[in-house]
């Protein structure tokens, strides 16, 4: 079972830029979306289904923000939109499919960089997310939980640690929240598999970031402990240019 978790940044200019076809080769399973940012009636949704794709879309309320989508090549025996809690709902931040007893969710976690009012709302979405998932589990323990966390995690997963301490995406608190979520029985695929720095999943668009791979790795596909043992492997696609994020694979033995 091919994942491919990838933020978008506006499904409609990805689309423009060639998406479509990328995907048609990348050929995954599953690929879950992030920051659509269109509502269903935008998007070209026959070409889609050309490609052999079933389709599930959640976009939020407010237009041209946020919002997320996971696209199967199977029909999934069950879709879950959102997390029954309004605030989150609204800015349509989680999709969850299953296929047997594998749960694939799509997740757009909160970006606190514009500010002290949103940091909070993140730091309150990280806490109700992971209580969340931790009780979603009991039930569906095989969760495969893949999305643009906006968390770097560690040192290794960011271009300059020192001068970046103090910005959201790499606050203490945060690094902490996504260590003590990781310490619940969960495993961050990539990284179980690749030790090496230098591999980052977004730049900035100013100052040459992406050419000169000034990166943070914030994009993630974390899976239950359950599904440890069937991690085959797990990638980063940087060459992949339709949006500030680039693509993120998983692989996992059925």
């Amino acid at each position: 079972m091919k994942i491919i978790s990838y933020n978008v940044n506006g499904i409609r200019a990805a689309i423009s830029k060639g998406f479509l076809s990328w995907l048609e080769t990348a050929s995954p399973d599953v690929i879950c979306l992030q920051e659509i940012k269109a509502n269903v009636d935008q998007i070209p949704l026959m070409e889609i289904e050309m490609l052999g794709y079933h389709h599930y879309w959640y976009p939020a309320q407010k237009k041209g923000y946020s919002g997320v989508a996971l696209l199967s090549k199977t029909v999934p025996d069950n879709v879950v939109y959102g997390m029954n809690k309004t605030e989150y709902d609204n800015e349509g931040r989680f999709l969850r499919a299953d296929f047997g007893d594998i749960s694939v969710v799509s997740v757009y976690h909160p970006s606190g960089t514009s500010g002290e009012e949103r940091q909070d709302f993140k730091m309150e979405w990280l806490d109700f997310f992971r209580s969340y998932v931790n009780e979603l589990r009991k039930s569906r323990p095989k969760l495969i939980l893949s999305g643009d966390y906006n968390i770097c995690h560690e040192a290794i997963d960011i271009h300059d640690p020192i001068r970046n301490a103090k910005s959201s995406g790499f606050l203490p608190e945060e690094r902490q929240w996504f260590s003590d979520f990781l310490s619940d029985g969960y495993i961050d695929s990539f990284r179980t598999l690749n030790k090496e720095p230098h591999h980052y999943s977004w730049w900035s668009y100013r100052a040459n970031a992406k050419q000169n791979n000034k990166g943070w790795r914030i994009d993630y596909h974390i899976l239950t402990d359950e599904l440890k043992d069937s991690l085959q492997s797990a990638s980063i696609l940087p060459e992949i240019n339709f949006s500030d994020h680039c693509p993120i694979t998983v692989e996992i033995k059925q």
